[in-house]
């Protein structure tokens, strides 16, 4: 019998056109580098600002980096929508309903001990203007900026964010920049 905690070890392997072709253990495949299905959460608060969080140190990879609201992968046969809501839950302590998907994208980024990002980054943006109470587990800290600030920090200080924000980061901005057309 297959347990929750057997799911949460496993990622769902997949190609480029996000169908999946099998599941392999987490830490396997971030050390062989195989495609696997992710997610991303950007959550703005009320002033448009992008809520971040700085990974714990404790992480597998990328800990003490600053990365957007809530990183991570499906368990297999779960939808990406309920995983995020459920993501975004235990590590930010934020309940948020309202998630919309956005887009997707392919990256590829070596990140340390030998292990490999190789995603399929499903990545959705929410509104939320309550408490921020993250797990000291999956996040030490966390911040809200503007876009401009992150930009600049970006820019001036690459090396303190993970891959895949600076992977994702400018396809984010254009599409804000093109809904925020579309509503005028």
């Amino acid at each position: 019998m297959v347990t929750v905690r057997d799911l949460k070890d496993l990622v769902v392997l997949v190609d480029e056109q996000d169908v999946p072709i099998g599941t392999r253990g987490k830490m396997d495949a971030h050390r062989s580098g195989e495609l696997h299905r992710a997610f991303s959460v950007f959550v703005f608060d009320a002033q448009d600002r992008l809520i971040l969080q700085q990974r714990a140190l404790g992480k597998y990879h990328s800990g003490g980096l600053w990365t957007n609201t809530c990183c991570s992968h499906p368990r297999p046969g779960e939808p990406v929508a309920e995983a995020a809501v459920r993501r975004l839950r235990e590590e930010m302590g934020i309940v948020c309903q309202g998630l919309e998907h956005q887009f997707s994208f392919i990256y590829r980024a070596e990140v340390g001990n030998g292990l490999v990002e190789h995603e399929l980054d499903h990545v959705l943006f929410a509104r939320h203007g309550g408490d921020v109470r993250p797990d000291e587990r999956e996040a030490m800290a966390w911040r809200a900026v503007t876009d401009e600030e992150l930009d600049h920090e970006l820019r001036t200080r690459p090396d303190r964010f993970t891959a895949w924000l600076r992977s994702c980061w400018p396809l984010v901005k254009e599409r804000r920049g093109a809904a925020l057309r579309h509503a005028v």
